[in-house]
This record gives C-alpha cells, structure tokens and sequence, in this order.
C-alpha cells in the first residue's frame, strides 16, 4: 500500500517530452481585465483543496494585477493528467511534484531554473538540496515528513499490552505485538495493517547497511528484500494484520479509509503529515513511534523526506509571477496558519515558527516526533534517477505476488531488480 498513492505511465511521460521540445507557451492566457493568469496544479484531499483556495484568495488580495487558477484532483489522476497537459503545450505555470518525478521532468526542460528567484534562506540547505539537480534549484519544497508507525495506544493497551518502547524495538517485536493485539480483538481489530512503500523497504536496507540507489541502478541487495517480505509474511502467518487478499483490499484504499482510521486496526505505516488526517478520520488519540529495527543495526535507517515540491514550467509566459506565488506560498506566515503541516511541517523556519503554537493536536505531535529524532535522521535522499516513479507500482505487483503464494520471494526479488533496473536504465 502506498499512502493511496500511483504511479503515472512512462510511456505517456515519454510523449510529453516530445511535446515540451516543440513547446512555444504554457497557455498562460491573460484573465478578465487585463491580469495575468496563473494555472497552479496540485493534488489531494477535499479538505487540501479548501485551504488552497483559501491560501489563493490571500495571495490574489495582496498581488490584485494576479489571478491563480487552482487545478485540483486526486492524487490517481494527477500525474496522468499532468503528463497530457504537458504533452499538449499546456503545462501549468506553477506544477506540484513528489520527489521521485522531479529528475523525470526537470531533465527533459519541463521546469525553470528557480535559482536566486524564490527565498530559501530560511529553509534547512539538506532539505533544499532536494530540489537541486545539477546546480539547478528546479524545486523548492513545501514542508518535511517523516516515515513512521502510527499507533492507536488505546487499542493497544485494551488488547493488555504496552505502547513498545520505539528505541528499542526489533521487527520480530512487531509482528508478536501485532499477533496479540489480533487474538484479542474478536475478529473485529488487527495489530497491523502491513505496508509496501519503498520508503519502508527503503528504511528497511539501510538498517542493514544498504542504500537504496547507487547510480541509476537499485542497490538493495534480493537478500534484503527477501527478508523485507518475510516480515510482512511472518505477519500474515501470526494473524498480527488481515490475510493477503484483505491487505490488498485495504492498501488500494487511501489513509482515511485505512484499518487504523476506521478504528478496525492498531497500526500502520505512514507519512508523518497524515497522523492529523488518520487522527480525524478515527476520532481517536495518535501517537507516531521510530519504524522497528533490524536485529543488531546500528542504524534506525529513517530520513527526513520533502513531502512534496512547489516548481515552475520552463514554458510559462509569466516566469516572474510563477516564482512570487511560490514564494508567497513557501515563505507567507498567513499561509502557514491556514495549510499548517498537511504539505508536511513548513519548510521555512521563519513560518513554521509563526505557526507553530496554532497547529492542531496531531500536527503538535508530528512536530514534537520529528524535532525529538532529528537527531538520529539520515540526510534527507537526493532526486531518485528517472524512471523512479514507475517503482511503486512494480514493488506493489511483486509484493502481492509474494503474499498470494503465486511466487517464491527469491525469484520475485531477482524479477523486481531486473525490472527495476531496466526502468532506471541501470
């Protein structure tokens, strides 16, 4: 499962590029009484869509000769229909992307150079670093995330056992707590609902000494992915999370509708800026704990991530009013009181101070979690090399196979890595 997240299709992305070498503009049509006109895309839930148009309104209220146009949908469209757009010498001027498509875009001259033109003094320069590709500033990110076990401590300690210490934890705690948590649920609540983000299995091979990229090639070794899947299937078997079908069932669900929202499990994995959303959902008190650690490793493996990056098309025909929303958006105190953590805890220092004691409980939480291991955080990853955004949907399709029983983990592991790699072309 993937934080109800999809991949967009190579093969569209390859006609876009076709398309963008031609374009001449990005549409960016004057609006009603002579303003310029500024297309902003972006992705999310209802509740996202609301507080960017009410960031929009603030931003129109203070640059009155700039008009934005949001362009919203749900994260299983976006990128599909992005790609079209592009494709059609139609980009938006202002475009929302995650980090594993930004060298896809910004290395076929999709975007502009955002370098000297937004203000970034204020954001941690690691975290800017991921939206640098070659010495070019083509993304500036939103806010920070981290990828943890979110916790129900209510059901935890209903089912007699004890929120675990997250320092000390191995996988094989795990998959006994959630084992527990399951037979005393009634057959109505799990332990665990089980989770194929690559950033899990990510996290997972750098506790046992492995990143994950090396080149334009994976570098985690079959064996790390055969024991990532044997925890999940050592789950499975002890009961701690539903059978393969019903983990499919649940994981091609977004986080709202999730065991853990709907009060029918005690954990997951997830993004650090959805405790608020998973805490809303289930009505119910959250706590985020570090991710269990291998046996023995030294590392906990876990980075802080960009939730998502603001860039501009290299096509629009108004550059200059593409960067000052971007800036308004990254750097308005205003701003961070209404979007608050949902693109991840504010990039900019300075805002994430202004806001700070007017997040809500959940958000409270995610910042006091990420500031109390920060510590302990591996820098956060560079832009994964192209053809990184069709992994996702590649890990899901090996992992189900796996669970199902059709394949061996060993052969599914040197399938997935062969694919993989040729996607990357490594």
């Amino acid at each position: 499962m993937s934080s109800g997240k999809k991949t967009w299709s190579a093969a569209l992305l390859a006609t876009a590029v076709l398309a963008v070498t031609a374009a001449c503009g990005s549409g960016g049509d004057d609006g009603a009484g002579g303003k310029v006109r500024l297309r902003f895309s972006y992705w999310g839930s209802d509740a996202r869509q609301k507080m960017t148009e009410e960031a929009i309104k603030k931003f129109e209220a203070k640059n009155p000769g700039i008009d934005v146009e949001g362009e919203f949908s749900d994260f299983a469209s976006y990128y599909e229909t992005l790609s079209t757009k592009v494709a059609a010498s139609d980009a938006p001027d202002v475009i929302t992307l995650e980090i594993r498509g930004l060298r896809e875009y910004a290395d076929r001259g999709t975007l502009a150079d955002l370098t000297g033109k937004v203000q970034t003094a204020d954001i941690d320069p690691k975290l800017l670093g991921t939206g640098g590709i070659d010495g070019k500033q083509f993304a500036v990110p939103t806010g920070a995330n981290v990828f943890s076990v979110v916790l129900n401590p209510a059901l935890v300690q209903s089912a007699g056992q004890k929120v675990p210490d997250d320092t000390k934890w191995t996988w094989k705690d795990y998959v006994d707590l959630s084992s527990k948590i399951t037979a005393k649920g009634g057959g109505t609540v799990y332990g665990t609902q089980l989770n194929w983000n690559p950033a899990f299995l990510q996290i997972f091979a750098a506790q046992r000494g492995e990143p994950f990229y090396q080149g334009n090639k994976i570098a985690v070794t079959p064996g790390t992915i055969v024991a990532w899947w044997q925890v999940m299937l050592d789950t499975i078997k002890a009961k701690g999370s539903p059978d393969a079908a019903k983990t499919a069932e649940v994981g091609a669900t977004s986080v709202d509708q999730s065991l853990l929202a709907t009060n029918t499990g005690a954990s997951g994995m997830w993004w650090s800026n959805q405790l608020g959303a998973v805490a809303k959902a289930s009505g119910k008190e959250m706590s985020l704990l570090r991710l269990p650690k291998a046996e023995g490793a030294t590392t906990g493996g876990m980075f802080l991530q960009p939730a998502m990056f603001y860039t501009a098309s290299a096509q629009s025909e108004h550059a200059a009013e593409a960067a000052k929303f971007i800036d308004f958006m990254i750097n308005d105190a205003e701003v961070g009181g209404i979007v608050l953590s949902d693109r991840g805890l504010p990039a900019s220092s300075k805002v994430l101070a202004a806001v700070k004691d007017k997040l809500p409980p959940a958000d409270q939480k995610t910042l006091q979690f990420v500031e109390s291991i920060k510590g302990e955080l591996a820098d956060p990853p560079a832009a994964p090399p192209k053809g990184a955004s069709a992994l996702e949907d590649m890990l899901k399709r090996y992992t189900e196979e796996v669970l199902f029983g059709r394949m061996a983990p060993d052969v599914a592991a040197q399938k997935f890595l062969t694919e993989a790699n040729a996607a990357l072309g490594g």
